[in-house]
């Protein structure tokens, strides 16, 4: 990982098909000329946030994730449904990022982000979550977004729609 920004971060929030789904947007970004990485959140050893802990030492890797998403432009968010709602692996390391410094939205504020779902009930419930999430940090969550199921899997049509879609995008300046 460079200090160098990047065009595009592309988020793992499982090991599984969505992990696969996020290598796919990777390898559609580099047709495109854009710089990308991706990030395996299930790699992270982040403890689970607490109030209790929130004023004790950053956990160990929050702050090189921090700034690894900092240098990216844009996010696509590739995660699984969790019991109706955002993974775990995705909700605590958002949770640990919106307690760091003065302004709880300014990792997220005017970010573009695309949101994709690989889960066995389509992800619907997750999409909506997430973007609802996203949006009250400030993110600009594009309005297309990919739900997909193992009968149903993700079509590269719309993989590549999405990446058109969100490599227009410029953060907001606030």
């Amino acid at each position: 990982m460079a200090d160098q920004p990047v065009d595009l971060l592309v988020i793992a929030a499982s090991n599984g098909e969505n992990l696969k789904l996020a290598e796919r947007f990777v390898e559609g970004a580099s047709p495109r000329g854009a710089s990308c990485e991706l990030l395996d959140l299930t790699t992270l050893n982040l403890p689970v946030f607490t109030p209790r802990i929130k004023g004790d030492t950053p956990p160990q890797g929050l702050s090189a994730l921090e700034k690894q998403l900092s240098r990216a432009q844009r996010w696509v968010i590739c995660a699984p449904e969790y019991n109706g709602s955002i993974p775990p692996v995705l909700s605590n390391a958002i949770a640990w990022l919106s307690v760091q410094g003065s302004d709880f939205r300014a990792l997220f504020n005017g970010r573009p982000v695309v949101i994709a779902s690989v889960s066995g009930s389509g992800g619907m419930e997750l999409l909506v979550s997430l973007r609802i999430q996203l949006i009250h940090l400030g993110a600009q969550v594009v309005g297309r977004q990919l739900h997909s199921t193992k009968s149903k899997p993700p079509r590269q049509e719309t993989i590549d729609d999405l990446l058109a879609r969100l490599l227009q995008l410029q953060p907001l300046t606030l």
